[in-house]
């Protein structure tokens, strides 16, 4: 089996593991660290927002059962695409959505499907996740990974509160 990595960002990459572990298809998930310029950064320095990083998601999947395309569908879905170094409750470049590349395919595709979010007139103003090479990815420190399962109660408190799970319900309610 050929397996492909994908690798996103957006905000609290707490809220974004979850909708990716459910998909038939997706064989792992890990939440980690991107796009910084220190190596081996941790939880600490990266909401410092002193290290280039942001939070993300890397995810291994199998392009035979579930499709690139369906990845950045459920992206744009989990996130407020509109919302420049920040989702929802959570300020800073450290949180700035972004979708990081690993061929030239996931480029294009990453690009046509920015370009159609943009052209459906969904949203009011720009479309600004980033798209860009990947770079290396630090995975986060044990107790981030799986979040929403080792402390359900924390995680569901702190989606509900952040106002994550209000505005995807209200902005994808009939899609």
């Amino acid at each position: 089996m050929e397996t492909q990595i994908a690798t996103f960002a957006g905000g609290c990459f707490w809220c974004m593991q979850p909708p990716y572990d459910h998909l038939d298809g997706v064989l792992s998930t890990a939440v980690g660290y991107i796009g910084g310029q220190i190596e081996n950064p941790d939880y600490q320095s990266v909401c410092s927002g002193t290290t280039g990083h942001t939070e993300a998601v890397q995810i291994t999947f199998d392009p035979q059962k579930v499709s690139y395309q369906t990845l950045l569908d459920v992206f744009w879905k989990n996130i407020d695409p509109t919302a420049k170094n920040r989702q929802f409750a959570d300020v800073g470049t450290q949180y700035r959505t972004g979708i990081f590349y690993h061929n030239p395919e996931q480029k294009k595709m990453a690009e046509d499907s920015k370009l159609s979010l943009e052209q459906s007139k969904k949203f009011d103003q720009p479309i600004v996740p980033e798209i860009t090479e990947a770079t290396t990815f630090y995975p986060a420190e044990e107790y981030h990974q799986a979040y929403y399962k080792k402390n359900k109660l924390h995680y569901t408190m702190y989606k509900k509160g952040s106002g994550r799970e209000g505005y995807l319900q209200e902005t994808w309610r009939n899609s």
